[in-house]
């Protein structure tokens, strides 16, 4: 079986999310192996990420460079071609930085190529059995990867569970001077941050997030009256901010916040990967939407198949009958 290395994103010294569900689609792949985690940075905030790491992967590969100091993707995949052993297996987060990583990888290593993988079924011989999404979601593929060359895989955020109670006493290995020297022909400017809302929903333990579903701005009254008795914000997807329905600052996905809430309730949401990207931190999904098949049931924790707009007033009311119960 042929070594599996998972790229690993951080910011600030703080690992993604995304590192522990990229060690469990690893160990979907090969229960036996024992995956490598690959940093890239520069300065304390990598020595803290690589330190981290080590509680969880058993070798952590360090790609230190001042080029490195904001995440570019052009620069990576030219280090992991000097760093990677031929015929390497390479996980990655499919968002926006591994979109922007993972097909040109491929092309530079000759290796096979999977994105936006939601599932992964196991081994025949050298070929990979995995399922991802097509048609926005409406679609489940079912796919053979031939990992003989090698091959890189986009894993989507949020449909694997990180596995509990692992633990390691992992190392470091530097591999900076593998990586060679590093020159791109684009460069990092600057980051505009969003201003921020009235309701600032990163803060916020439980979401009632909405989407398409809710059909019309005078119906986000109702998930709104649903958020006031369970103490929560409401969020939202893309469709909902680019019908003016609801501000910017409330958007969750990889082009709004991302949110890391105990439970997050996703109403009238289908589950593009660009919104799940933003639920981190292993939140409890509850999914209510009308269509059996929104690929949101394929990674919720509980799914309801209902009309919201008749499901959330029945949820609030059930709600207030148990808190008047519970103060008597």
């Amino acid at each position: 079986m042929a070594r599996i290395f998972a790229f690993i994103e951080h910011k600030s010294g703080v690992v993604s999310d995304t590192a522990g569900e990229l060690l469990a689609a690893a160990k979907k792949i090969d229960p036996s192996a024992t995956p490598t985690a690959i940093v890239a940075g520069s300065g304390p905030e990598l020595e803290a990420a690589c330190q981290s790491l080590c509680a969880s992967f058993h070798e952590v590969w360090k790609i230190a460079s001042e080029a490195l100091a904001y995440p570019n993707a052009e620069l990576i995949r030219k280090a992991l071609v000097g760093v990677l052993p031929q015929g390497s297996i390479v996980l990655a987060a499919h968002n926006h930085f591994g979109i922007d990583l993972a097909p040109g990888l491929s092309i530079k290593l000759n290796a096979a190529f999977v994105s936006d993988v939601v599932s992964i079924e196991g081994l025949e011989g050298t070929w990979l059995k995995v399922v991802r999404q097509e048609f926005g979601g409406q679609v489940s593929a079912h796919m053979r990867c031939d990992l003989s060359p090698g091959a890189v895989i986009g894993v989507r955020p949020g449909a694997f569970h990180a596995l509990e109670n692992v633990t390691s006493s992992g190392q470091v290995v530097d591999k900076s001077s593998d990586a060679g020297t590093l020159t791109a022909s684009r460069r990092y400017v600057e980051t505009v941050v969003a201003e921020a809302g009235a309701v600032d929903i990163t803060k916020h333990d439980v979401l009632v997030s909405i989407g398409r579903g809710i059909q019309e701005q005078e119906n986000v009254a109702i998930a709104q009256e649903l958020a006031d008795v369970m103490g929560a914000a409401v969020s939202c997807s893309r469709p909902v901010v680019d019908a003016k329905w609801m501000e910017k600052s409330r958007q969750v996905g990889t082009s709004g916040k991302t949110v890391k809430p105990k439970v997050y309730l996703a109403c009238g949401i289908s589950g593009a990967f660009q919104h799940l990207a933003g639920v981190q931190g292993n939140a409890f999904l509850v999914a209510i939407n009308k269509n059996p098949k929104a690929p949101i049931f394929q990674v919720a924790d509980v799914g309801i198949v209902a009309d919201l707009l008749e499901f959330l007033p029945e949820l609030t009311n059930k709600i207030r009958e148990m808190q008047s119960v519970s103060v008597k």
